[in-house]
């Protein structure tokens, strides 16, 4: 009786020790790690510029340099302070990749905010 024991303790080792190698397989294959199909998003390529507003009195002056290689198309808006004063926003202006524009405006008294806006230019 002792092979037939022996045999069995073997046998239920050896399954075992199957299951317990065969089981990190299966999860590394169900997370799809082999699979090859994921694939991370492309990332956007940085674009736009970088603005400078100051405001003196009743002008505004903007100044832009875009160190991006896209042209990005920048406009200087204005909120003039007084009720009576009328509000601006300023024409599109692109600005080329490495280079630099200023925007200006004025209101007839004081300012209350103004900003710049960005858009890619269209191909």
């Amino acid at each position: 009786m002792r092979p037939t024991r022996r045999r069995t303790r073997l046998l239920l080792a050896a399954s075992a020790a199957a299951a317990a190698l065969a089981v990190p397989l299966g999860v590394h294959a169900a997370r799809g790690a082999d699979s090859g199909t994921e694939m991370a998003p492309p990332k956007p390529e940085p674009a736009g510029s970088e603005c400078r507003t100051t405001v003196e009195g009743s002008r505004v002056v903007a100044y832009c340099h875009n160190p991006y290689p896209s042209v990005d198309l920048v406009r200087l808006h204005t909120e003039c302070d007084r009720w009576w004063d009328v509000d601006a926003d300023g024409e599109a202006v692109a600005v080329e990749p490495g280079r630099t524009v200023r925007l200006e405006d004025r209101c007839w008294k004081e300012v209350a905010t103004a900003w710049v806006s960005h858009r890619p230019a269209p191909l």
